[in-house]
């Protein structure tokens, strides 16, 4: 057998068969182990179940995938669409439908498929989904802190150009059009990383102190304006966004999110009363 280390992965060759371990699917990999590990740890608190969290996690990965790569179908990016592959494109060529090296996955996409797979996975168990997903919000945050890093692999989430000492360099292959004669950009995964960081810092305290004081669903309500509200300002440095209609899609999306979170966390919680701490059950 022979490991061959190579820039975006690990090649192995063994019997005759070749094939690449890609750095990028590791980091995502590493990334969902870690929001589930962390989802085990706060059920077990909770005193429920805590190989529920591992139980789900094949759900989630599944459809979150599904819904990571249809949402990137239907919302190619600026570049792609210069180089022609649209919608329609996709479409009319079915077997790049599932080629992820021919542009990736979309987060946006991977939450609405992953909650959709819990969804799925509490309903076929019978058990009580805002519980669950309060749970995942703080993992899932630690999640995409770690994966942001694939990006920087691949180098195909980077910002304008930039002089500072943290700007990254970026291959001339991979600079977009128009971009060519510059060399060193602002690392846009980086800053998404550190939000997420943060983010996962600030739900796992929200849990901690407040999740007996709330209705179920809120942490990851949470979530849901704190994660959008971060992306929709580091949207702006994005180079590689998402037009549509004359807007950058992406952007308003998120601000459209972060906005309907923080609405539907006021009215279920305006006239909920402050109630005391209390021991949990064994079952979520």
């Amino acid at each position: 057998m022979n490991v061959d280390f190579q820039p975006v992965g690990i090649q192995i060759t063994a019997f005759g068969l070749s094939f690449v371990l890609r750095y990028y699917g590791m980091l995502l990999m590493l990334g969902a182990i870690a929001a589930a590990a962390v989802a085990s740890r706060l059920l077990k608190i909770d005193r429920a179940d805590s190989e529920l969290a591992w139980d789900g996690l094949i759900w989630v990965l599944v459809f979150g995938v599904v819904g990571a790569r249809l949402y990137h179908v239907f919302t190619p990016s600026l570049s792609l669409q210069e180089q022609g592959i649209t919608t329609a494109w996709y479409l009319t060529h079915p077997l790049d439908l599932i080629n992820t090296t021919r542009g990736g996955l979309a987060m946006p996409g991977a939450i609405i498929g992953g909650v959709f797979g819990l969804y799925l996975f509490a309903r076929r168990r019978k058990l009580q989904l805002g519980r669950l997903m309060d749970a995942a919000g703080p993992g899932v945050a630690l999640a995409q802190a770690i994966g942001r890093w694939g990006n920087y692999v691949n180098q195909e989430l980077y910002g304008p150009p930039t002089d500072l000492p943290w700007g990254i360099r970026i291959d001339p292959a991979n600079r977009l059009p128009g971009y060519e004669p510059f060399e060193r950009f602002h690392p846009l995964f980086l800053y998404e990383s550190l939000w997420n960081l943060v983010n996962f810092f600030f739900l796992l305290w929200l849990w901690r102190n407040y999740r007996d004081r709330l209705v179920s669903g809120d942490i990851f309500l949470a979530y849901l304006v704190t994660y959008p509200l971060g992306r929709f300002l580091l949207e702006y440095l994005r180079l590689d966004y998402v037009p549509a209609f004359g807007i950058n899609f992406n952007q308003v999306v998120m601000l459209v999110v972060s906005i309907a979170a923080a609405v539907a966390l006021y009215l279920r919680n305006r006239q909920v009363p402050v109630r005391p701490r209390k021991r949990r059950t064994k079952q979520a």
